[in-house]
């Protein structure tokens, strides 16, 4: 058994679904890059339902001073704790150094039928490992510290960073609160090298995904038993706004200032829905709540689709409120780091060009980094399944390319 494979078993092991804490598969990961000569700062929030929540930032300098290599910190009363980064040296220019980033959590598993019957117990089988997160994303968690237990940090020239986060699954949480607190994740902005977002791609380079907008709308009444008149039905005010949803829905199909040929479907992908909470039919509704949501592209965001909505929602005395919850990401498809990522994963038989997907990650909370690029082992099209597994072979070709990617970006 191969060390990606072996370490991508014990993370498996970790049940890290959003809504659980994800503290002991971050302690663990930092210890072991602390036992590799990386500098960690664990920063720790709680969610929204008080749970301990646990983002990682690695470092490991060309050059470190030996009271501080391998030195873990541990977070303090305000949840940060940092490194002084001191020992650094400056990279050549050529060399810009490598950030990875990645997010333990995972989505949940009750439905779970893959082989063994229990997703947080893997199971290899043939060509494929089974279990929660093998392929979104502990998979490339996994190939990246094999990758980099491969380097020595003598022959480093440029810094290398392994960023871990929580709460990516809920809506990039764990990034959003990364780039508000982290002192460590400023260093990187600073240093502004390749960002490399390990989700699955199957080693495909992509420079844009989509992001996602949208709008809720509530509509209030009165409850009351429904034998007498003394209710107000809460979907009666709100039944004249489903035909203005209806246009919108339309007009995103068949609009062409809504579309950008980029990305497969090249729409906005417009889904909505409508609920009155309603537990049984002798009660008048007095709550009714309509939601829509779309995938916003670099070059269209939707926003006339929000106002056209809000307008008439108001029209009708209807309590509105907009929302953008994640920003689409785009490099420059002429960026040199994109295009040199490229070329390195030719090799492992990736497109010669860089694509798009119409899925979100983390990288778009990490707009204040220039070199953005979304690439790792595994195919999306088992996230988040009933069976998920990750290819072996891809696994082991994301540690190659990832090592590809360290020689190129940060080592002598």
């Amino acid at each position: 058994m191969s060390l990606a494979v072996r370490l991508l078993s014990e993370l498996i092991g970790f049940p890290t679904v959003s809504h659980t804490s994800n503290q002991e598969i971050t302690e663990w990961v930092a210890k072991r890059l602390a036992s590799l000569g990386f500098e960690c700062e664990q920063t720790r929030y709680l969610d929204g339902e008080g749970v301990a929540k646990f983002n990682l930032i690695a470092k490991r300098s060309p050059h470190c001073s030996t009271s501080d290599s391998g030195k873990l910190s541990e977070p303090g009363e305000d949840g940060i704790s940092a490194n002084s980064g001191e020992g650094s040296v400056v990279a050549p220019e050529n060399q810009m150094g490598v950030a990875y980033f990645c997010h333990t959590d995972v989505v949940p598993a009750d439905r779970w039928a893959g082989p063994g019957g229990k997703a947080f117990q893997p199971v290899l089988e043939g060509n494929r490992l089974y279990g929660r997160g093998a392929c979104d994303m502990k998979g490339s968690l996994a190939a990246m510290l094999a990758a980099v237990e491969a380097v020595k940090q003598e022959d480093q020239s440029a810094p290398i960073w392994i960023v871990c986060t929580a709460d990516e699954e809920v809506g990039l949480r764990g990034a959003r609160e990364l780039v508000r607190r982290s002192e460590a994740y400023q260093e990187i902005v600073r240093h502004d090298p390749l960002t490399l977002i390990g989700e699955p791609t199957e080693l495909q380079v992509v420079y844009a995904h989509k992001g996602m907008s949208g709008f809720r709308v509530v509509s209030h009444g009165r409850a009351a038993h429904s034998s007498t008149d003394e209710g107000v039905n809460a979907n009666v005010s709100m039944i004249p706004l489903l035909q203005t949803v209806l246009e919108l829905h339309e007009r995103v199909q068949s609009d062409p200032m809504l579309r950008d040929d980029r990305f497969d479907p090249p729409t906005l992908t417009f889904n909505f829905g409508i609920s009155d909470h309603a537990e049984a039919t002798n009660i008048v509704p007095d709550r009714s709540e309509l939601w829509a949501n779309w995938r916003t592209m670099p070059n269209v965001d939707g926003a006339c689709l929000i106002d056209d909505a809000k307008a008439a929602a108001e029209a009708l005395g209807l309590e509105f409120r907009g929302y953008s919850a994640v920003a689409p990401l785009e490099t420059p498809i002429d960026d040199p780091a994109l295009l040199r990522m490229c070329q390195l994963a030719q090799q492992y038989g990736a497109d010669q060009k860089p694509m798009t997907v119409c899925y979100a990650t983390d990288g778009a909370a990490l707009e204040t980094l220039s070199h953005r690029v979304v690439c790792g082992p595994g195919s999306i099209r088992q996230a988040h399944t009933v069976d998920e597994y990750i290819e072996v072979e891809s696994l082991e070709s994301g540690v190659s390319l990832f090592r590809d990617a360290i020689q190129a970006f940060a080592m002598k």
